[in-house]
């Protein structure tokens, strides 16, 4: 019986080292995301399922980021511009958003009927008339949503309650905080982003986003599952 009871015992600490490992791992390294919505249209498709890359800006001791600010073992590195990142979102953290990083801590940013000036220069060209971008566009509801605006030279953001109609294509210029980043979503007439909700916090940042590692229609169709298996692979730039 006691040689049971130790053999038990020894199970029972392998597989809390084993489970300990796996989610450190997961923590610090990769973690699996899926799309739910199309704001990333055509770069991401909803019911893509993405991998993150969780230490391409700074390794983070395990664990840390899920009960307060994240606590780097290394160096915090800025993501780039374009770099396709998923955060917390800042007015819920329990809420993992996508985005694309179009402007940096420092840079100025001017939004003019829908050109995306950075220090000057118009830098984001995403084709708004993309036979996807314009089907997604064809079948949204026009639900209403709340919006988020730069106002006045002290470029707070002010809630309004419109839709994506409005407030979305002309901003004022504006300087991106120390410690912040402005995202835009690629399909930008349809995507919650920096433009309504503000700037992200460097410790919300979660990762880069890599690949697809499958892609699923949800929910099933008649014709199957919906698997896509064309974009399994597909990298994310």
């Amino acid at each position: 019986m006691n040689l049971l009871k130790k053999i038990n015992m020894k199970e029972v600490k392998l597989m809390t080292l084993m489970v300990f490992l796996i989610f450190s791992f997961r923590s610090m390294c990769f973690e699996p995301f899926r799309i739910p919505s199309g704001s990333m249209i055509p770069t991401l498709h909803i019911g893509d399922f993405i991998l993150v890359n969780k230490f391409v800006y700074g390794f983070k001791l395990p664990f840390s980021d899920m009960f307060t600010d994240p606590i780097y073992l290394t160096n915090f590195e800025s993501p780039k511009r374009f770099d396709v990142i998923v955060f917390k979102y800042p007015n819920d953290p329990s809420i993992n958003y996508i985005k694309r990083v179009i402007g940096l801590p420092g840079d100025e940013i001017e939004l003019n009927n829908k050109q995306v000036y950075v220090n000057g220069k118009i830098i984001y060209a995403i084709d708004d008339h993309s036979a996807l971008i314009k089907e997604f566009a064809d079948n949204f509801n026009g639900e209403k949503v709340n919006i988020y605006k730069v106002q006045g030279p002290t470029h707070h953001f002010s809630i309004q309650t419109t839709n994506f109609e409005t407030a979305r294509d002309t901003i004022s210029k504006f300087k991106v905080p120390d410690g912040k980043y402005f995202v835009m979503g690629d399909n930008r007439d349809f995507s919650a982003d920096s433009r309504y909700f503000g700037f992200v916090p460097k410790e919300n940042i979660k990762g880069k986003a890599l690949f697809v590692w499958m892609s699923l229609s949800l929910p099933f169709s008649e014709q199957g599952l919906g698997l896509h298996l064309g974009r399994v692979g597909k990298a994310i730039l």
